[in-house]
């Protein structure tokens, strides 16, 4: 009986992380990286160029045409419904998780042991669901009192994602730009936003989303499972 070999693309802005897992997953029978990308933009040129089975995406990736998050998450189910995306992330804010797991469906925290990806990519080429430990911790755990007192349980994906860019630094202009929405749009998704979570100036919007974990803490010891010299990159791709 022949085995299954399931095509694998990886999507991150650290040239770390994409070698890692690429490293990650020589030796498997079953899984083969067909394709790397450092930004939206590469990445849908990739998915234009190659057959792709699983995606494996971080949830935050500048500097591309096509933007991050759910909404790059959003854009490639709708061009590339065949793909399944595994998304892998330094997130830790509950409500974002509960909205991917609602959408992606597998996560795997960057701060647990890379042999996770391998069962989150067998997951989402059967079409399940997968959390790594870490992910299924804060998913299990966040108390709804909490969820409450933040109020990121009320806000809405669209809502959420605009608060992210904004907290991030972009402005109501790069982010409009950024999720193809207009600039009325965008200032009414982020006042909503603001209202609901009993917010009035900006300033406490920003102490907000770092405080929540909207905005990923950079430079974790979870990154050092996947750090690679760059010696160890294959011609060309350095």
């Amino acid at each position: 009986m022949n085995s299954i070999l399931i095509r694998v693309a990886v999507a991150d802005d650290h040239p770390a992380i994409l070698f890692g897992v690429k490293h990650e997953f020589a030796d498997n029978r079953s899984i083969l990286v067909d394709g790397m990308a450092r930004n939206s933009s590469e990445l849908i040129d990739l998915l234009n160029r190659q057959r792709i089975d699983v995606l494996i995406c971080d949830y935050a990736m500048p500097n591309g045409h096509y933007g991050d998050g759910i909404a790059l998450f959003s854009l490639i189910q709708q061009r590339y419904p065949h793909v399944r995306i595994v998304v892998l992330t330094m997130i830790e804010n509950p409500a974002i998780l509960q909205t991917l797991m609602t959408e992606v469906r597998c996560i795997v925290s960057k701060s647990d042991l890379t042999n996770h990806l391998s069962l989150a990519v067998h997951a989402a080429f059967a079409n399940g669901r997968y959390a790594s430990p870490a992910i299924e911790k804060i998913l299990r755990t966040a108390e709804p009192s909490r969820r409450s007192a933040h109020g990121t349980s009320a806000l809405t994906s669209r809502e959420l994602e605009v608060v992210r860019l904004f907290v991030s630094g972009l402005t109501v202009n790069e982010i409009a730009a950024r999720l193809h929405r207009s600039k009325k749009t965008i200032s009414t998704q982020k006042n909503a936003a603001m209202r609901k979570l009993n917010i009035e100036r900006e300033v406490d919007l920003v102490h907000y989303g770092i405080e929540t974990g909207l905005v990923p803490s950079v430079g974790r010891a979870g990154d050092a499972q996947y750090r690679t010299s760059p010696m160890d990159l294959p011609p060309g791709d350095s």
